[in-house]
């Protein structure tokens, strides 16, 4: 509805303006350019932002609460696929680039964690099922590791003071 749209595009606008500042290295020069704080590919946070609310989406259309899938203790996260290894060694590097970015004063270093996670995100998300695959076991372990991404999505970019919606 009409007033949803607004509060995500309130959400999405600001997010991209903080991003935009957040993101370049202090010590580099620096360009305001709309089109590029709110396009929805390349390094922003409409990109972080969108793979938040893809993650959603898994969910929704698979009619399956997030809460339900963390609480299934009979089936551990399994990386046996390439991309499905890659997200997830991706994910483990969280607190690193906290630290860093808490050590060096560069919040650049979180936005760059960031990006590269809504990378390996998309990656897996293209050459993975996830809600269609037929092995239970393998579905639920892909819908932990969906889970998994979007709360370090949401708290990397909560740390950074940007919101996330779960419909875009």
């Amino acid at each position: 509805d009409e007033a949803e749209r607004k509060q995500i595009a309130e959400i999405v606008g600001l997010g991209g303006i903080k991003y935009a500042d957040l993101h370049h290295n202090r010590e580099s020069d620096y360009i305001f350019d709309w089109d590029k704080m709110l396009s929805m590919t390349g390094d922003t946070a409409t990109y972080m932002q969108y793979a938040y609310a893809r993650v959603c989406g898994i969910f929704r259309k698979a009619d399956v609460e997030r809460d339900a899938i963390r609480q299934r203790e009979d089936v551990s996260i399994q990386l046996t696929h390439e991309a499905e290894r890659a997200l997830g060694l991706q994910l483990l590097r969280f607190s690193e680039a906290l630290s860093a970015t808490a050590q060096e004063l560069k919040p650049n270093l979180l936005t760059n964690y960031l990006f590269e996670t809504a990378n390996a995100f998309s990656t897996f998300y293209d050459r993975c099922p996830v809600a269609k695959e037929n092995d239970e076991a393998v579905r639920i372990s892909r819908l932990k590791l969906c889970d998994v991404t979007a709360r370090t999505l949401k708290q990397g970019l909560n740390l950074l003071g940007i919101e996330t919606s779960e419909r875009m």
